[in-house]
């Protein structure tokens, strides 16, 4: 009874369009009220604990900033034409350039969505403009933009992390082949598809503007040196990386590339041009433009914005983890899990239940509301038939990939929708043929483990021989 009062209620509240949000807690407190004998006390402690226990969740705001700021300082567009004197004088080199761009991009930034509107809203129409059907930029961008959460640094893996008390580490680690592997079977495909269609190519730039455009792309790139080297490395943990990371996106931002705050359109002369000059011809001084930089309208608008994104998705988090803290006082990931193990399912058949119930699961809910649902549920089976928690992280984080290309609550495709300025209807369509492809790529990463564990395994030999 208890089960399907919680899941009742759930479902219901998210039928009538209730936010996630709201209805997890609802349901929650609801379940508690009438049917447990927990008190109600443990719903406020419970918050509280959601936000202020998990260190791992502090990661969650800096890594949204730093993509905020990156995201509005032009850090993209350089990323992008790094990525097109590439790629760009290969067939449909310019559709693979986008797929690169968006590797790149969900390499400093964590979010999905965020990668598809930072590089979908230059690229679609620079592709459409080369020659390239509309629907096929599209479509090649909404997947592509997925990889925002899988290629480290990742939100949905923190959360993950949390929600099993996992290593957040070795799930970036875990997640950096498969990313890789992901982008370079999308690129693969475009080269087909190039093929056939006849699409176009560019000439090669040469190696010199290769290596300007990329050395233009410095700023962005090395904060994947920064924060993932320091994580690899030993040398911080994810959220310290993640604080750091908002540091040098705001530096880079601001005085790097100057496409925001105070400097914005400053230009040096020339290499012998001393900064404070630049300054004074711009009417401004080194002290005032240190202080602009922090309260520039430009400046308060990307801090405000990304506090948004954060309240939202940390109150999303602290009321799922109302409703795993109820799942976990009523037994119920135990008595799933002693009825799943008693029908003697083994370890591959069970892979193939949770795929089904994630993809179910992507279609109507926000990923980290789902990890922080399922994964209590599911970590305790997996464990019991032998299954890397990691491999399972993965696997769920792939699903989540999915879900964020399948209505009604495909976020990639309202981004999608609202660059283009096409329908809904006309999103998914562009997506669908590319959404095959995830799908493989799920099969492989379920199936072959080895993809997601080589890099933590071998980082834990290396850590062994010190």
């Amino acid at each position: 009874m208890t089960i399907f009062v919680l899941f009742s209620l759930l479902f219901i509240s998210m039928l009538m369009g209730m936010p996630i949000a709201i209805a997890l807690g609802m349901s929650s407190v609801t379940t508690i009220l009438l049917f447990s004998n927990d008190s109600l006390a443990s719903v406020s402690l419970k918050l509280f604990e959601a936000t202020s226990e998990h260190y791992t969740l502090l990661a969650i705001p800096f890594f949204i900033l730093s993509s905020a700021f990156l995201s509005t300082g032009g850090v993209a567009k350089r990323l992008i034409n790094f990525a097109i004197d590439c790629v760009g004088h290969i067939r449909g080199g310019l559709a693979m350039a986008s797929v690169m761009a968006c590797m790149l991009f969900a390499a400093v930034s964590g979010s999905s969505p965020a990668t598809v509107a930072a590089i979908g809203s230059i690229v679609i129409v620079g592709m459409v403009k080369a020659g390239y059907p509309k629907a096929l930029a599209a479509g090649v961008i909404a997947n592509a933009g997925t990889l925002g959460i899988l290629i480290p640094p990742s939100i949905v893996m923190l959360v993950y992390a949390a929600a099993t008390e996992v290593s957040a580490s070795r799930m970036f680690m875990a997640g950096f082949i498969p990313g890789l592997m992901m982008g370079g079977i999308l690129m693969l495909a475009i080269y087909v598809v190039a093929r056939i269609k006849g699409l176009p190519s560019q000439p090669f730039p040469g190696f010199g503007a290769v290596a300007i455009s990329g050395g233009r792309a410095l700023g962005g790139l090395m904060l994947i040196v920064i924060v993932l080297g320091s994580i690899y490395g030993g040398v911080a943990s994810p959220t310290e990386a993640a604080s750091v990371a908002a540091v040098y996106a705001w530096l880079v931002s601001i005085w790097g590339y100057r496409d925001i705050g105070p400097l914005k359109g400053v230009k040096w002369r020339n290499a012998g041009e001393g900064v404070l000059s630049a300054l004074a011809r711009n009417t401004f001084s080194l002290p005032l433009a240190m202080l602009q930089s922090f309260w520039h309208p430009e400046v308060r608008s990307v801090v405000k914005d990304a506090a948004k994104v954060s309240i939202m998705l940390l109150f999303i988090i602290a009321n799922a983890m109302l409703f795993a803290h109820v799942l976990t006082t009523e037994r119920i990931p135990h008595m799933i899990a002693e009825s799943i193990v008693a029908w003697g399912l083994p370890a591959w058949g069970f892979l193939i239940v949770v795929n089904i119930l994630l993809l179910l699961a992507g279609n109507f809910m926000e990923p980290s509301a789902i990890l922080l649902i399922m994964a209590p549920i599911l970590f305790p089976i997996a464990t019991q038939l032998g299954i890397d928690p990691i491999h399972l992280g993965i696997i769920m984080v792939v699903n989540m990939e999915i879900g964020m290309l399948t209505p009604p609550v495909g976020l990639n495709l309202f981004v999608t929708a609202g660059i283009t300025g096409e329908s809904m209807g006309w999103a998914i369509r562009a997506a669908l043929p590319w959404l095959g492809l995830l799908l493989i790529f799920l099969m492989l990463i379920t199936y072959i483990p080895s993809i997601s564990l080589f890099l933590p395994e071998y980082f834990d030999k290396i850590n062994g021989y010190r």
